[in-house]
């Protein structure tokens, strides 16, 4: 059976409410299989990951889409994640008997969909994108919601419309597309100033020559009355969990800080986290002890408490689909 995995990305991380009926539209859809909610009142984002058959996971898309529209108003909006829309970004992933092409064609589909029935605009990107530069998100969400009257001129989208009108002022715009896996993951600072989170994070993203397939940002988050750095591993092969931990431990050692913990939002595949425990236990041992050394390695038991049997994405697929 053919698998993909859904994550949109939803601005909206305050209201329950709001993301209770979000939730309840996601699960009450007839299509996909919610695997698991992750909420930050600070980023003012939810993180919601969904997986099932092609065909149903569009069908819940476009009921997640409806009810997010229903719920958020991007004119009152503000968080410290970077955002263009109410569903800032939906990227399909291929999970299982499914390439990333036939993913693409998925995303595409889904694209049109979302633009038609909704009125907004639409950017592809990663294996959708229409040039190189819309590959990359950061390109597409530069100068976020805000510049959104001014891009839309300057960058037409590639589905919907291309004037902010009333409704595009409501509900933003939205980013689609088919990638693989990507490890979101936060490690916090024994700080409260935000400026060593946002050097650190300038240094290690492959951007500026740091890391190889790695995005970062720094922010402040109230809530844990520290700032953090913000990592995207979007090819966890090329630069794994351990990597990018220890990497941030050595910058945050120059401006004499440790590191106090760390968190995936949402899911990880299996692989990384095993991957991770090699790295900090060589020897042979079983498979859960790997998972258990990476989480004691990296902190993920800092901050939340890790559970694999709700964190790892085989394992949530085993029990919900």
């Amino acid at each position: 059976m053919a698998i993909i995995e859904a994550v949109p990305n939803i601005s909206e991380g305050r209201n329950l409410r709001a993301i209770g009926r979000i939730v309840q539209a996601i699960r009450s859809s007839g299509g996909a299989r919610l695997l698991h909610v992750d909420a930050n009142a600070d980023a003012h984002r939810t993180v919601l990951t969904l997986a099932g058959e092609p065909a149903a996971v569009r069908r819940t898309c476009l009921a997640l889409y409806r009810t997010v529209f229903e719920q958020i108003d991007m004119r009152n909006h503000g968080g410290a994640h970077p955002r263009l829309g109410a569903v800032d970004v939906c990227p399909l992933v291929p999970v299982q008997g499914v390439t990333l092409k036939q993913t693409a064609r998925e995303a595409e589909l889904l694209a049109r969909e979302v633009a038609h029935h909704f009125e907004i605009p639409v950017y592809l990107y990663e294996a959708n994108a229409t040039t190189a530069e819309r590959k990359n998100l950061a390109y597409l969400r530069k100068g976020e919601y805000e510049s959104l009257p001014e891009k839309l001129k300057a960058l037409p989208p590639d589905f919907g419309p291309s004037v902010f009108s009333a409704q595009v002022a409501k509900m933003g715009a939205s980013v689609i597309g088919a990638r693989p896996f990507l490890i979101a993951f936060n490690i916090s600072l024994s700080t409260q100033d935000v400026a060593p989170a946002k050097a650190i994070a300038a240094q290690l993203r492959e951007k500026n020559g740091g890391l190889r397939a790695v995005k970062a940002i720094g922010w402040y988050m109230p809530a844990y009355g520290c700032s953090q750095v913000s990592f995207n591993l979007t090819d966890f092969h090329q630069s794994n969990l351990p990597h990018v931990f220890e990497a941030c431990k050595r910058a945050a050692s120059v401006y004499g800080l440790t590191l106090t913990g760390s968190e995936i939002i949402g899911l990880v595949p299996q692989e990384a986290l095993l991957a991770a425990g090699k790295f900090y236990t060589p020897i042979q041992t079983a498979p859960a002890a790997l998972i258990t050394a990476a989480a004691e390695h990296l902190l993920l038991n800092k901050i939340h408490p890790f559970d694999p049997n709700e964190r790892i994405l085989e394992n949530r697929l085993k029990t919900c689909l």
